[in-house]
């Protein structure tokens, strides 16, 4: 049940002074959208009656089936505190419907609600914590992004090595003025790297708010004169960007992975959630690490995960099982990127550990050491296997993987693939400064 109704946001309105309102919805790929109305309009956008040309978004429909409706979800009512208090500037995030009224197959935000449905019927609802990592880097005389920060700081250094501290607090208040309840921030392991981690949430609230917090810590960073990027990997020789996925399963407000009579702490339902991801991680990673440059950050060295495998206490593993038990006992997978769109990849993973739950997977036994201190040999004794390595191979690995497409659904995995290998394509026949460097003067 919404916990408002029209006229409480109709009042709202009138009564903050907001004069413009966001009806937001993300593309295929997680990309913000938005149509911008006057309060005059607002009556009609919660009567659902706004439309938008679906045939100029990528991936959604033709232009036979171009006209789309927002239906704006009235519990996602915000209005934005860094715009002007006269005149006030407001947001709601929108589900895409078709004229017939049903739901569009292409919304991702309808994905991840179908996916949430089916855990629904087996008593579950399905609980995240996202670690969102970015960089913020200078502006040229252009106000352009660049990649350039003077600074050297390193993991949870303050200032003056941190530079980046003031603009971090002003998004921890920003978002905390949005109603975010922000558990932490600090500064990451590399120069101009940051993290803020907000609390547990259910899924379809934590996509939301993941979708959220992008666009604030964009909008606050833009205030102190830089730009936030949530590229996985914009610079070589530092760590990229993670954001690391926390993942529990309720039943009846219990965490239902829990188990204290286990050796460690966990249930079957837990085990079988782990087997069931691990089992079509390499497919899920075409979802969880969307770009070319993802696969950049997914190499040994760099604090990445690298290799398929869990653990109660290594942190190099894909899949770590951090130290709190009872209530808060949670899977964190480690390999998504925060390029990815929110929606679907939370579609994924819950798809996977719910296959896994219905076939009573088991994942492979614990690896709690350094994987990447072991060699091949001893990684292959092991039954360690590799992540994709390129954008191309996880695609191959989604192509192949009937419960991962269908999770995305039709409509979604044929035109996702279908944009990720012209991605690829294009990718291939550029000509880079490391070829020209490495082979100009030796060939």
């Amino acid at each position: 049940m919404s916990a408002y109704s029209k006229e409480d946001i109709l009042k709202l309105v009138k009564e903050e002074d907001v004069e413009f309102i966001r009806l937001q919805f993300t593309d295929m790929f997680g990309n913000l959208k938005n149509r911008a109305i006057t309060a005059s309009q607002l009556e009609k956008a919660l009567e659902n009656r706004c439309t938008f040309d679906g045939s100029s978004i990528e991936g959604f429909s033709g232009i036979e089936e171009a006209d789309l409706y927002l239906h704006p979800d009235i519990d996602t009512m915000e209005i934005f505190p860094w715009r002007p208090q006269q005149g006030k500037v407001a947001r709601m995030i929108c589900d895409v419907y078709r004229p017939n009224g049903e739901p569009f197959p292409g919304d991702s935000r309808y994905i991840l609600k179908r996916t949430l449905k089916k855990a629904e019927k087996m008593g579950y609802t399905f609980q995240v914590g996202p670690e969102c990592e970015f960089f913020l880097f200078h502006l040229d005389e252009n106000a352009m992004p660049t990649t350039i920060s003077h600074e050297q700081a390193g993991y949870l250094d303050v200032a003056p090595l941190d530079l980046g501290e003031n603009a971090r607090r002003d998004m921890v208040l920003t978002l905390e003025d949005m109603g975010f309840v922000v558990e932490s921030s600090h500064h990451e392991t590399a120069p101009a790297q940051h993290e803020i981690d907000f609390e547990y949430a259910e899924a379809l609230k934590a996509a939301d708010d993941i979708v959220t917090f992008k666009m604030t810590v964009k909008a606050i960073a833009k205030r102190h004169g830089m730009h936030a990027t949530f590229m996985p990997k914009p610079r070589a020789g530092v760590n990229g960007s993670g954001m690391h996925v926390n993942m529990s399963l309720c039943r009846d407000g219990k965490n239902i992975f829990c188990d204290p009579s286990d050796e460690h702490g966990l249930s079957r339902e837990a085990y079988c959630f782990i087997g069931g991801i691990l089992q079509h991680i390499r497919a899920i990673t075409a979802i969880t690490n969307p770009l070319v440059n993802s696969y950049k950050r997914l190499i040994p060295g760099y604090e990445a995960p690298a290799y398929i495998a869990w653990s109660t206490s290594s942190r190099s593993p894909l899949i770590r099982i951090p130290s709190s038990r009872g209530e808060e006992t949670r899977i964190e997978l480690r390999s998504p990127d925060p390029a990815a769109n929110p929606y679907l990849s939370l579609a994924v993973c819950l798809q996977a550990g719910l296959d896994g739950i219905i076939n009573g997977t088991k994942p492979p036994k614990s690896v709690d050491c350094n994987i990447l201190a072991l060699n091949e040999a001893e990684r292959g004794l092991l039954g360690i296997e590799r992540l994709p390595r390129s954008l191309l191979e996880a695609i191959v690995q989604l192509e192949q993987d009937a419960l991962i497409r269908e999770a995305l659904g039709e409509h979604v995995s044929n035109r996702y693939i279908d944009a990720k290998r012209e991605e690829w394509n294009r990718y291939c026949a550029q000509i880079t400064d490391w070829e020209i460097n490495e082979y100009l003067y030796r060939f």
